[in-house]
This record gives C-alpha cells, structure tokens and sequence, in this order.
C-alpha cells in the first residue's frame, strides 16, 4: 500500500475496497466501503493541475449525497505537502483549504459551532468580505476512494453549510457527529483554469483542448 501523501492517515485499497489506517507498527484495516456508483466527472484519481501558483495531484475522493443530489470532494495534494478540497456538484467547481476556526471572526459561523442551524440567504462578514449562505444540509458518504484525512464509513454523516460572497470566494462549515467542526475557504473555479493533465475520457465528451 503506497501513501503519497507522508501526513495521510487512511487509504482504500484500489482492489478491495479496504479502509487502511496507518499506525505506528505499520498499518491496520480500518473497515471497507463502498465501490463508487457511476458518474460523469472528468477528475479521477491522478488527476493533476495548478491553483495558486502550486501544483497539485489529486488523491483522493469522497462521494455524499443527499435526498436530491450528490457531489464529489476531491482531495488534492499540493506541491508545498498540505491539501486543499476540489469540491465539484452539477459541474461547478471550488477549491477550499482549511482555515483554523479560531482565525474565523463571524457571528454566524460561531452560531454553527455552537450547533445552531441557519438559513439560506443569512449573510455575515468573513474577512472583510459579505457572504451568503448558499446551501446548507446533511449529507451522507456513499463512497470513497485513495487516500484521505481519516477512514471513511459508508453511512458516514456530515452537516454542511455552503457560503459565497460576490466575487466568487466561497467558504464551508462542516460538522459531523463528535467531531470538531471544520472551517475551509477558497474559491469557485473553471475547470480550465486548473490548468488540467490527466482528465478522465467520457464517452461523448470532447477533451478540452487545455487538457491535452
């Protein structure tokens, strides 16, 4: 089992489905989930490309979904070591590293972390910038793949507040049951500008010349 990534802690087997955690004797198994259901995305594991300046291969994935929808994290792995998350839902993408809550001076994100809800179209000042919450739901993990920050369970339920401001800067609350809450900020990109190699071959979909 080969880690890319030297500060990852779990991997799931390409073969198996197996979750392998790392331990300090070398690694344990972890549980499986499940194979991923069919989709239409372009990324695959391998996938590589650029954001802010740095290079980054993708490495890992999970999938959640909810009651009408699904989408894609994507974890991808930077030049410099750290991660960021591609997230990606009907075709849209953004690219979010993680913040430390303590850094986050928000009245609505202190809201969250002390377990409040929200609703859609609240807004609140991060950074000096106005953001709206754009989406806010549980979701559920119905897969996973490669290497990720923790062993994913299918079943696996995470709360998850979505937040954009106008100039296309975007920002996620997530929460899942006795865990800390994990605050991430980035912003929503093309994919072209990702500048990527190694695109998954759709049948039906013409490879973007920038991909080639």
């Amino acid at each position: 089992m080969i880690f890319q990534s030297p500060a990852l802690p779990a991997r799931i087997c390409d073969y198996c489905h197996s979750t392998v955690k790392r331990i300090a004797e070398g690694v344990e198994l972890a549980g499986e989930v499940a194979v991923l259901p069919f989709d239409v995305s372009p990324i695959q594991i391998g996938t590589r490309g650029e954001y802010a300046g740095m290079h980054f291969d993708v490495i890992g994935r999970i999938r959640l979904a909810y009651d009408q929808g699904a989408w894609n994290d994507w974890l991808c792995l930077f030049s410099d070591m750290t991660h960021g998350w591609l997230s990606e839902s009907d075709g849209q993408f953004q690219m979010v590293r993680e913040r430390p809550l303590s850094e986050i001076r928000s009245k609505l994100v202190g809201r969250l972390v002390a377990g409040d809800t929200v609703q859609i179209g609240e807004r609140t000042q991060i950074d000096g910038a106005e953001f709206v919450v754009a989406d806010a739901r549980k979701a559920t993990c119905v897969a996973a793949e490669g290497e990720l920050p923790f062993a994913p369970e299918t079943g696996w339920e995470v709360f998850n507040v979505d937040l954009r401001d106008a100039e296309g800067f975007s920002a996620n609350f997530e929460a899942e049951e006795d865990e800390d809450p994990a605050f991430y900020m980035g912003r929503y990109v093309t994919l072209a500008e990702l500048n990527p190699k190694n695109l998954r071959a759709i049948h039906g979909w013409k490879m973007p010349d920038y991909a080639a």
